[in-house]
């Protein structure tokens, strides 16, 4: 065999040592800091090391110049090679790089060069495959595992539970049931259900009650899931409330083969309830009769005032004219008028939040309204504060009582100035408003057409946690003896009774906004309430007939006396039925004056409906004192009909009946 030469030999295996696809190399041990042969260094080293380690260029280098926290772990591995003489095969993973190794590693010899070789490959993929494996059988072990134990979990919750779980199937034969549904259905029907049981054999001897087990697992053997509350039991054992929750109960591939229920005797708790309905009704008749005191004694606290006033000027008037000092009468005539107008503005606010007042609603154009009010309510407010409308184009008609919404928006700019202490602005705004179901739901108002009516302050505003109290009667954020609590409380009345709804927005430091919503009057303004009955000219009566109807002697003496001065014939009536005989006697009366309260069985209503049978032309006058507005028919009277609230002043009493009667005579042609 011929010889190769060495140089050709040597480059052979130089060839063989750069191509091959395992990482190869040579390491040679020294000692350093850490001890006798602590440490070694790459002496040689192919391409394919940098492929499978992760690490380029490393002839040259020391292990613990490359991985010092490893070193450790690779120097005891290649030192016992290097030792012992005997090769090794393992597997490492090499950290910094991540890369696992299988390696194997021999000695050079002779020993005294301190060199070892290492012939290694990267499997790291094969490393994660396994690892990946491992975990799949780990997982699957463990879901097998979990499985097993979640159904006996759930079986002795099943089991164990209070709750009466019934499963039956399409034909209400008994597919399961725990231990406390069985002894339930026991003790309430007299017989104890059991798996293959249909529940038509187990009460057979009591059609009516298997007819209501029927209807309530109907729906659910129709496919529906539900909740009920209902009464079940054999009258003779025992009746039970229970709360059953039913669902359809389905195969595998979805198809329904029963239907499950679990349900839970809700007696004690129903009976619970009503207790509770029946404390908390009580509480709240309580609260009611503690607000019916706060009340009587805040009425009687300011009608004490009030009375004084009067009384002491009349007082006063009889001492003065006793002591012929008549000069000094006129002054105590408007001291009483003051009081009495103050006690009239105290009633009607009160009997507004109560939403018993008289209301005359009618077509008003509500920006001609504000036009006429914003003077008033800047004097009202003071110079401070300055005060803006924004009045809509095309503004709806609305259906309101005009007076009255003036003094609900007057009580609103009152509350907007005393939130601004240091001045601000005030904006009256008025909007249409097309409230759809949603809506006019969750603002408590029926769905249709509605004219808005907002003021916006930029004052102090309302904190949040008392925001749902401020329509509360006597509620009140201002200093005792600064307020009644009856202002916003009669807004709000004055809204409801009016059918609308009132809501208000208010963020702290910021101000508030308060809108009342009015309901659409689908039609003209009525043209005739342009006519100012200040203006009407006197009428001199030629002996007009007026029948005056009151239950209250002083009030029949002083409309009788008023209107006997200017010459009318008065004829005056204590109740209902002493007016129906006048009348009956007397047809040819042209006013009928009544209180609409009266005492006898027959109310002012009712005389004037009877009235007007005998003779259909009858003006009527209602005089009412605010509570009996029902039958009024809130404020939807007939032509020709009239409402003057309680308390009024003999003037306007005088041009409300001369208005009534000079109206009767130019339809009447003057005759």
């Amino acid at each position: 065999m011929p010889s190769v030469p060495q140089s050709d030999s040597e480059a052979y295996y130089r060839t063989l040592f750069e191509s091959m696809d395992q990482g190869f190399c040579v390491i040679e041990f020294f000692d350093g800091p850490h001890g006798p042969l602590s440490d070694y260094i790459h002496i040689e080293a192919n391409p394919a090391y940098a492929v499978h380690a992760g690490i380029p260029n490393v002839v040259g280098q020391t292990l613990r110049d490359m991985v010092p926290n490893e070193a450790d772990a690779w120097v005891a591995r290649y030192g016992a090679v290097l030792a012992t003489g005997q090769p090794i095969r393992f597997e490492q993973e090499l950290v910094a790089t991540g890369h696992y190794l299988e390696v194997s590693s021999f000695r050079i010899e002779p020993a005294s060069r301190r060199q070892v070789a290492v012939l290694f490959k990267d499997v790291t993929d094969r490393k994660r495959a396994e690892r990946a494996l491992m975990d799949v059988n780990e997982t699957l072990e463990a879901r097998v595992a979990t499985a097993v134990a979640d159904r006996q979990l759930l079986a002795g919750i099943v089991e164990n539970t209070h709750a009466f779980v019934h499963v039956l199937d399409m034909e209400m034969r008994y597919l399961a049931v725990n231990s406390a549904a069985a002894a339930e259905f026991e003790r309430v029907f007299g017989s104890r259900p059991r798996i293959g049981d249909k529940i038509g054999d187990l009460l057979a001897a009591h059609p009516e009650l298997l007819a209501d087990l029927r209807k309530a697992w109907a729906k659910a053997f129709a496919g529906e899931d539900y909740v009920m509350i209902d009464e079940y039991g054999d009258p003779s054992l025992d009746r039970r409330y229970y709360e059953q929750h039913f669902s359809p109960l389905r195969n595998a591939v979805g198809e329904q083969i029963g239907a499950y229920q679990f349900g839970y005797d809700v007696t004690d708790r129903l009976a619970e309830q009503d207790r509770l309905r029946i404390a908390e009704e009580a509480l709240r008749q309580a609260q009611k009769m503690e607000a019916v005191g706060q009340l009587t004694g805040g009425l009687a606290h300011d009608f004490n005032n009030l009375l004084a006033g009067i009384s002491g000027s009349f007082e006063m008037i009889g001492i003065r004219a006793a002591q012929g000092r008549t000069a000094d009468v006129e002054k105590y005539i408007h001291a009483g008028q003051g009081a009495a107008r103050r006690a009239a503005a105290l009633t009607h606010r009160l009997l507004a939040f109560a939403r018993r007042q008289t209301l005359s609603p009618k077509p008003t154009i509500i920006n001609k309204l504000l036009s006429e009010l914003v003077e008033l309510v800047q004097r009202t407010v003071g110079p401070g504060i300055a005060v803006e409308t924004i009045a809509a184009g095309g503004l709806w008609t609305a259906q309101v009582d005009a007076n009255q919404l003036e003094n609900a928006i007057l009580n609103l700019c009152i509350n907007a100035r005393d939130a601004m202490v240091g001045g601000g602005r005030i904006t009256i705004e008025t909007s249409n408003r097309w409230l759809d179901e949603r809506t006019a739901r969750e603002r408590n108002m029926v769905q249709g057409q509605y004219v808005a009516v907002s003021v916006t302050d930029t004052g102090s505003g309302i904190d949040k946690s008392i925001l749902d109290r401020v329509f509360d009667p006597f509620f009140t954020t201002k200093p005792i003896g600064q307020g009644t609590g009856l202002g916003l409380s009669m807004v709000y009345g004055f809204a409801r009774q009016s059918h609308g709804q009132v809501r208000i927005y208010s963020e702290l430091g910021q101000g508030t906004t308060v809108t009342i919503y009015l309901p659409r009057h689908h039609g003209t303004q009525d043209e005739r309430e342009a006519v100012a009955p200040a203006r009407l000219p006197r009428i001199h009566p030629s002996g007009e007939s007026v029948l005056i109807v009151d239950d209250e002697p002083t009030v029949r003496l002083l409309v009788a006396d008023a209107l006997g001065d200017l010459g009318y014939h008065c004829i005056e009536a204590e109740d209902g039925a002493s007016a129906l005989k006048i009348f009956e006697g007397e047809p040819e009366i042209d006013l009928l004056i009544t209180d609409v309260g009266l005492p006898g069985g027959l109310n002012g209503r009712q005389v004037a409906d009877a009235a007007r049978v005998l003779k259909r032309d009858l003006r009527v006058l209602f005089i009412t004192g605010y509570a009996e507005n029902a039958v009024l028919n809130h404020g939807h009277i007939e032509p020709g009909m009239e409402v003057l609230t309680k308390p009024f002043s003999i003037d306007d009493l005088i041009r409300r009946v001369e208005r009534m009667l000079h109206e009767t005579k130019a339809g009447s042609g003057g005759k």
